[in-house]
């Protein structure tokens, strides 16, 4: 077990992960193991002793991801006081993510439209990311009174994908159009 648990922590599998992510996220999952390890800086070897896919290094770079992924989203939001308020806060930050050149769109929801296999383990790390997201936005709906909150943190994922998948193809610019659209939804739904 001390072994795992070393490997776990390795600067190997670190870089491994770091280069991953951001392979993954500039250039898509189709990425082949040979540009991962040379990214790396490390051979394939040292990668197959770590990881039994290329597979499973994807996964474990979007759930290691995943912390600073949402602290990103809430980030300041412990200051926003109300449920309505903190909602409004995530997709301020999705507009302000947007703006930055390197911006690719949600990585959880690329991922999950790149692979097509529900079965495929990143697609279960990314269908967690996106279930907690929306889990989030549900628990402010119901705190925040709305008549429906189901729904609600529905159509404020629908929102939220199709808004980032659009700046992330650099289809459309976000600012000044993700915020109203999702105050409009709050006032239709009873926030308050």
């Amino acid at each position: 077990m001390a072994t795992t648990d070393k490997a776990s922590t390795s600067p190997t599998r670190d870089r491994l992960l770091d280069a991953a992510a951001e392979l993954f996220y500039r250039e898509g999952v189709s990425i082949g193991v040979e540009a991962l390890c040379r990214t790396a800086g490390v051979s394939k070897r040292s990668m197959y002793q770590l990881f039994a896919s290329k597979d499973e290094v994807l996964a474990a770079s979007l759930e290691r991801r995943l912390p600073v992924y949402e602290a990103r989203l809430a980030s300041g939001a412990q200051d926003a006081g109300t449920p309505r308020e903190r909602i409004l806060h995530v997709f301020e930050q999705l507009e302000k993510a947007s703006t930055e050149a390197a911006y690719q769109g949600c990585p959880y929801l690329a991922a999950l439209v790149e692979l097509k296999d529900p079965d495929h383990p990143a697609s279960a790390v990314a269908r967690v990311a996106k279930e907690r997201l929306q889990g989030v936005f549900r628990a402010e709906a119901e705190e925040g009174g709305a008549r429906d909150p189901e729904l609600l943190a529905r159509q404020l994922m629908l929102v939220f994908d199709g808004a980032s998948a659009r700046a992330g193809a650099r289809i459309e610019t976000l600012d000044g159009l993700v915020v109203p659209t999702v105050t409009a939804l709050l006032d239709a739904a009873g926030m308050r």
